[in-house]
């Protein structure tokens, strides 16, 4: 049985969005006989990226795991989003597995996006291969790209192949090592074996010592013969090489085209070779169900069972499908576990093994598998599933904030409660989704990583539950405060025959510092007025300050004083002296010199050297300020205090003003003054909305 972990091969394929992560899966299953033909992207053909959305898009949305043989290997890909818009789904599938293959592109080099998963690579302690993709495409250039890589991910980074020719008269790869040439015809994978072209031989000699070099550093015994001889055995080098990639010392570098099918059996080949096992890497660490004690689970079949949660999909029919990558211990159809996260037990039925969007089931799944079973009904993405004897928790890793936020309406009367528990279905599969309902503008607000992401939400709400929702932006959370202080006298009374109504009070009223809120206190002497209609007063106020004089937005950040008052033996009430209250704070809240205070977020925005200067300007147009900036590699970090009005739009924005090599957060930070001129355009559209809603 342990043999059988030491032939499984678990890895994710991850770069930026467009690179070719599909079309290279694509051409590993039809090349392995998974599938009968070479499955397109552009021909939406494709087993892998199958929901309609994806379809739509020609894009991967979502992560797609394929299990399936060769040359009797049991190998599990998972195809990774590039987009920003669905970087947590790539993270939590990452998880999965035990190494990773980095796209490239032969065109566009490395961008923002390869970047950020690659530093989820280095947080998973991730043994990793860099295939240089697109090498048929028009201005492709090897040299360039292998440049690109080694300045943005270090010297480690080794070519282990050489294209033979490239754009249009590419034609396969040369295998440093071994000196054999690929040559291929068509999109069949089949290739012929020849010697190297003479031409390359200068290029495949500089690259080779800078292997051989690598790989002797992995062991004393071999740096010391390779200092003395200068050279190695073939089998030195290939026991070497596997010891080197598993142990992050060496990143090797190979080509070809996904779409064209060139460089991916050999691709396929060096997987098998120098990634590793389950039980290549250490064993998994985690703490005991009481969370005071580490644990370590290693990948053996005969442990006590444990896996984690790296996906959940949704659907109105077949329920939920829990996917999982099983660390240790041996998991058996229609068993009962423990979620040691919530601390509940799940049961469930059959095992299945996942090929894109079809289930197979299985008998059993060991350390390695990623299998799905259906129905639980606690455990969400994230979660520990495992036995009850010697449980264990495996930590959640951190994933981005939401960035980007629009309001969401029902197209039909009535579905506000449908759109609710239809987003909070999708939210179980989604963590980075967020939803929730803004009291003072009366919105409901959906927050996600971008507009495509939110777009492609919504195109899921309709498409799996039948609701039509509108988007637009939110509105802004306004509030109204002042800057001065008064004294004012508020006095209700009527006499309508009978008993009247009769209550009197005067307040002073004066600002507070930002964040303190309404504070009310009691300052009467001699009862003036009487004990029992003085909390009436801050009652009147209480509510009367949802609504201000300016726009009516809710008034924060003020102290009242009660200060004097008079009453009547028989008409004064608490409802008198809430109305006197609130008819006080309205006129001492006219008086006070009121303005408006605006939300202003804290920003992080990442962006190449080269987009600074934009970043800066376009900031401080949108009455940014910048509080500083550090250097990260070869991007610059500008960390700022900007207007939430102002930013409402800026995922797309920066996209835009960086060709996507721009990422940001943002989050909540404090209200302060709008400046005097915008005042008066936010009162005139606040009236105007005001009046539409009458």
């Amino acid at each position: 049985m342990k043999e059988d972990v030491a032939n499984v091969r678990t890895f994710a394929i991850i770069s930026h969005g467009g690179a070719g992560k599909t079309s290279l899966a694509e051409a590993m299953l039809f090349d392995a006989g998974a599938t009968t033909r070479l499955g397109k992207v552009d021909e939406s053909s494709s087993v892998l990226d199958f929901e309609p959305e994806e379809i739509k898009r020609k894009a991967t949305l979502s992560s797609s795991i394929f299990t399936f043989t060769w040359k009797k290997q049991q190998f599990t890909l998972i195809d990774t989003p590039g987009d920003f818009n669905f970087i947590s789904d790539t993270k939590t599938s990452m998880r999965g597995g035990d190494g990773v293959v980095v796209l490239a592109d032969a065109v566009d080099g490395v961008r923002v996006q390869t970047e950020k998963v690659w530093e989820f690579a280095n947080e998973f302690s991730q043994p990793r291969i860099i295939f240089i993709g697109k090498m048929d495409r028009e201005r492709a250039d090897f040299a360039k790209t292998v440049q690109d890589i080694q300045n943005n991910f270090g010297k480690s980074c080794v070519p282990l192949q050489v294209p033979i020719g490239s754009a249009e008269t590419f034609k396969g790869v040369v295998d440093i090592l071994s000196g054999k040439a690929y040559i291929y015809s068509g999109d069949s994978g089949k290739f012929e074996v020849k010697d190297m072209p003479a031409d390359l031989k200068d290029m495949a000699d500089q690259y080779r010592e800078a292997i051989v070099e690598h790989v002797a550093e992995s062991s004393d015994e071999l740096i010391e013969k390779y200092l003395e001889t200068g050279e190695l055995t073939p089998e030195e080098i290939k026991n070497a090489l596997r010891k080197s990639v598993i142990g992050g010392q060496l990143i090797p570098i190979v080509c070809g085209s996904g779409t064209a099918n060139i460089g991916v059996q050999p691709l396929l080949d060096l997987i098998a070779e120098v990634m590793p096992s389950p039980i290549d890497r250490d064993g998994v660490k985690g703490l005991n169900i009481k969370g005071d004690a580490e644990v370590v689970r290693q990948p053996d079949p005969g442990s006590p069972f444990s896996s984690l949660v790296i996906k959940t999909v949704t659907d109105p029919y077949a329920g939920r499908l829990s996917i999982l990558r099983v660390y240790s211990g041996t998991l058996a159809p229609d068993s009962t576990v423990l979620n040691s996260t919530k601390g509940v037990k799940e049961r469930f039925g059959q095992i299945l093994r996942l090929k894109g969007k079809n289930q197979e089931p299985v008998q059993e799944a060991a350390p390695g598998d990623i299998v799905a079973v259906a129905k639980l009904k606690e455990t969400v993405t994230q979660d520990t599933l495992c036995s009850e004897r010697d449980a264990i928790v495996f930590p959640a890793v951190e994933l981005p904030p939401a960035i980007y936020s629009l309001s969401v309406e029902p197209k039909a009367k009535g579905d506000e409660e449908k759109i609710f528990s239809s987003l909070s279905r999708l939210m179980e599969e989604d963590l980075t989704l967020k939803l929730q309902r803004n009291e003072e503008t009366r919105e409901m607000i959906l927050s996600g990583m971008g507009e495509i992401h939110i777009e492609a939400v919504v195109d899921k709400l309709r498409r799996k539950f039948g609701v039509e929702v509108n988007l637009k932006l939110p509105r802004v959370s306004y509030k109204e405060t002042i800057k001065g202080k008064v004294r004012v006298q508020g006095k209700y009374k009527k006499q309508s025959g009978g008993r009247g109504q009769y209550g009197d009070c005067h307040i002073e009223m004066e600002p507070l510092p930002r964040g303190e809120g309404f504070q009310f206190y009691d300052k009467i002497v001699g009862g003036v007025i009487p004990r029992q209609y003085i909390p009436a007063v801050e009652k009147g106020i209480a509510e009367a300050l949802h609504e201000g004089t300016l726009a009516g937005f809710p008034v924060v950040d003020f102290k009242v004083d009660l200060v004097d008052g008079s009453f009547h033996p028989v008409d004064s009430s608490e409802m008198a002296f809430k109305i006197a209250g609130s008819m006080a704070f309205k006129k001492a809240l006219a008086e006070a010199k009121p303005t408006i205070l605006e939300p202003v977020v804290e920003m992080e925005i990442t962006v190449p050297d080269e987009y600074m200067g934009d970043i800066i300007g376009d900031l401080n147009s949108r009455r940014g300020r910048v509080l500083g900036m550090e250097t990260r590699g070869t991007k610059q970090i500008v960390k700022a205090m900007v207007p939430q009005s102002e930013v409402l739009k800026y995922a797309p924005d920066l996209r835009s003003m960086t060709q996507g090599r721009g990422m940001f957060t943002m989050r909540f930070s404090h209200y302060e003054e709008v400046p005097g001129p915008l005042q008066e355009k936010i009162i005139d559209l606040a009236r105007k909305e005001q009046e539409k809603e009458k």
